[in-house]
């Protein structure tokens, strides 16, 4: 049985929560979120209404101080950025405690964040604990699987990675992250924040020129929202025609002027198809193709949940998914 501590109850916790509660290798011991209003509340009634024993605290202190042996790992689910996570890391690692996080710039973050990069790892390595970024993109399916289909090719010349979703199955939090149903003032208004956009893409091309050898020396990356052509009712919200039913985001690495490698991401309320798609330009050259596409919200869930395993046998320090041991399901 591997333990585990929770950190981080949004929607995107307490959706993870579930899916360990269904687990017969995996347990939560523990669970924290900063908000006040769930202090001292059962965890297991929160994620699905049955008394765990486990409460919430404000704290990894407060959260450890009664269990009987510290969990195997932490499971962290906060922010989106790197510089936000630096201290909440290192309030986990000096516990001894390995860390697989959702936090979509620590996916490969050494080209867009240096710093930061440099002091958790060195954080990491102080207290003998290794810390992952994952999750389903970036993660695995932007950058993790084009360069594992990259491993049957005796060359490469370029790769370009698709990533078309109709989010609105997608949890709420994340049609609010791409701007679906703000009018293009608002959109634009945001859009200047940094905070509506997909989160990751330029790490995704830095992960992949790395795993395949590209020796990047310009990135770009556009970002514009997608037009709703009529309204559009769907049940978390009313799109107006014209209103911004999403974003598409479209990154490109260079090297001497030509386009190695290509990164287009599409989510929008209302997209007609989704689908993940992987083009190789090479010997050989190849599509490989996810006709459905896949369901972000299920397997970011799943896959922050089956790296567990591996961060336990991986080296201290900050990881990617290309320098653990392969990960796998996990019952």
């Amino acid at each position: 049985m591997i333990t585990v501590i929770q950190i981080g109850l949004g929607p995107l916790g307490q959706q993870i929560g579930k899916y360990i509660d269904d687990k017969e290798e995996v347990k939560t011991i523990a669970a924290v979120d900063i908000n006040n209003d769930l202090r001292n509340q059962d965890f297991g009634e929160l994620i699905n209404g049955e008394s765990s024993g486990v409460l919430i605290q404000n704290t990894i202190e407060e959260a450890l101080q009664n269990l009987p042996e510290k969990p195997a790992a932490a499971i962290l689910t906060t922010v989106s950025s790197i510089q936000k996570l630096e201290s909440q890391i290192e309030n986990i690692a000096k516990h001894g405690i390995p860390i697989v996080s959702t936090c979509e710039e620590l996916s490969h973050p050494w080209e867009e964040n240096p710093k930061a990069s440099k002091s958790i790892d060195a954080i990491c390595k102080k207290y003998n604990v290794a810390c992952l970024g994952t999750g389903v993109n970036p993660g695995f399916l932007m950058d993790y699987l084009p360069s594992v289909l990259s491993s049957v090719c005796k060359d490469v010349e370029s790769i370009t990675v698709e990533r078309f979703q109709d989010a609105t199955p997608r949890r709420i939090p994340f049609q609010q992250k791409i701007g679906a149903g703000l009018d293009l003032v608002a959109f634009k208004a945001k859009e200047q924040t940094g905070t509506l956009r997909h989160v990751g893409l330029k790490e995704s091309v830095y992960f992949l020129a790395n795993s395949v050898g590209f020796k990047l020396d310009n990135v770009t990356e556009d970002l514009q929202p997608v037009i709703a052509e009529n309204n559009i009712s769907v049940p978390s919200m009313d799109i107006k025609e014209g209103d911004a039913r999403g974003v598409e985001q479209i990154s490109h690495g260079y090297i001497n002027g030509d386009c190695k490698i290509k990164m287009h991401f599409k989510a929008a309320i209302g997209e007609p198809r989704s689908f993940d798609r992987v083009t190789i330009k090479g010997e050989p050259s190849f599509v490989s193709e996810i006709g459905t596409g896949v369901n972000g919200d299920i397997a970011t869930c799943a896959i922050t949940i089956n790296s567990v395993k591996s961060i336990l046998k991986a080296s201290p320090g900050l990881h990617t998914m290309a320098t653990i041991p392969v990960p796998g399901y996990i019952n």
